[in-house]
């Protein structure tokens, strides 16, 4: 028996990348899942390699949204907690980049795109952290940040 086996984890961003293959893990040693994402089809995808991966369809919770979007980091916390009664692990996985300003200077870089990735990247993050924190306090869980080092290669480019 897996140290995961029956604990509730949520992996945003889990439609594909390192979200899905974190869920499909999870689901191999046991745990029960929520899966999220914007693409229906894509999250289907991830089901079906977490059952392949040994997990009963009953220990999956899909849920397709936004997270920039607040009541959607309410909806993810709220519906987890009602189908399986707790939550022990918050991976923070959803995160997007703009390469449209790839290796330009920092002075180069204009306002609005480092606004846009905190209301994508960073906003979202510490608003479902703060949500999952009393649930997570009653089962001694963990949050999981997911970050890359892309965001440190677009704002220092290569002589």
């Amino acid at each position: 028996m897996s140290f995961f086996s029956g604990k509730v984890v949520i992996i945003t961003g889990s439609s594909n990348g390192i979200g899905r293959g974190t869920a499909v893990l999870f689901a191999k040693q046991g745990a029960k899942v929520t899966i999220t994402g914007r693409n229906s089809a894509s999250l289907a995808e991830t089901k079906k390699l977490c059952m392949h991966a040994g997990a009963k369809p009953n220990d999956i919770l899909e849920i397709i949204g936004d997270l920039p979007k607040e009541s959607f980091s309410e909806q993810l916390i709220s519906k987890t907690v009602a189908k399986f009664g707790k939550l022990d692990v918050l991976v923070n996985n959803a995160g997007d980049a703009s390469f449209e300003h790839f290796k330009k200077k920092i002075m180069d870089q204009p306002v609005s795109e480092f606004d846009k990735m905190m209301e994508i990247n960073v906003k979202p993050a510490l608003r479902i952290s703060q949500l999952a924190v009393p649930h997570l306090e009653k089962t001694k869980g963990a949050i999981v940040n997911v970050s890359s080092i892309g965001a440190y290669l677009a704002m220092c480019p290569t002589p």
